[in-house]
């Protein structure tokens, strides 16, 4: 089961720790990238593993690098979601819970991205939600790409696997409206619109997202919001507006 945490919760973050120099006086002069980070943000998405593995004592390092209620997302790998597609994967599993579990309780969430030509497949996606489930106590993210995972039958599943369906911005092969699959957390992961990964979000539309997190962490739910759109640095002061609801200056 999920780790105990308090409800009504909005953890703000960047997919990656990198610093842009234009908004190096928001952070701590002293530490790591990480620790710095670490000092204004309450949560980062760990994306490097989606690519590669990391060391347990990486792991372990990472966490050591952070307070307390500091809470890491860890992208689980392509080997498992886009290579072998969630089948006989259990070994893989062994070895991703030996890395990404020495995080310990700074692990909050583990996200799940499927390919985009990846549709629905019960039997697999319920073995594997249940692997993850078995060897961590985190919650689970999930982002799917192919309109197949925004039937009933998968958000069903979802549902029976408490699984948290992610909010993607811009959605991609969601064919209407979101439908949640948790009634405790939300996971919104904003990749930059209308240019993926680069653009920066108006200040308006943070404020519109702002507002909506409000309500729900009002309601007792936990927000994850991720930033993603980090290719030209634009994650940083984003994140950083929707904290505090003022316009960052980048020079």
């Amino acid at each position: 089961m999920p780790q105990t945490e308090s409800p009504g919760r909005l953890l703000v973050g960047c997919a990656g720790w990198s610093l842009p120099k234009a908004c190096a006086d928001a952070f701590p002069v002293e530490g790591s990238h990480l620790e710095r980070y670490a000092a204004v943000f309450p949560t980062v998405e760990i994306n490097s593993s989606f690519y590669k593995p990391h060391k347990p004592e990486t792991y372990a390092r990472w966490a050591a690098s952070v307070p307390d209620d500091f809470r890491f997302a860890v992208k689980v790998p392509r080997a498992m979601t886009h290579e072998a597609r969630l089948l006989e994967v259990d070994e893989q599993l062994d070895r991703f819970q030996l890395e990404a579990g020495m995080l310990g309780d700074k692990l909050g969430c583990l996200l799940v991205q499927l390919p985009p030509r990846f549709g629905f497949t019960d039997a697999p996606a319920h073995a594997f939600f249940d692997g993850l489930r078995a060897r961590f106590a985190c919650s689970i993210a999930f982002e799917a790409r192919h309109a197949s995972w925004f039937s009933q039958p998968a958000t069903d599943l979802l549902r029976e696997c408490g699984v948290i369906r992610v909010i993607a911005d811009p959605a991609a092969g969601q064919p209407g409206p979101h439908e949640p699959t948790s009634d405790s957390e939300v996971y919104v992961r904003l990749h930059g619109t209308p240019r993926i990964y680069y653009s920066r979000y108006p200040q308006q539309e943070i404020a519109r997202w702002r507002a909506e997190f409000d309500a729900l962490v009002s309601q007792g739910r936990k927000v994850w919001c991720i930033f993603d759109n980090t290719a030209e640095g634009a994650s940083v002061p984003n994140a950083l507006e929707l904290m505090h609801g003022q316009v960052v200056q980048v020079n």
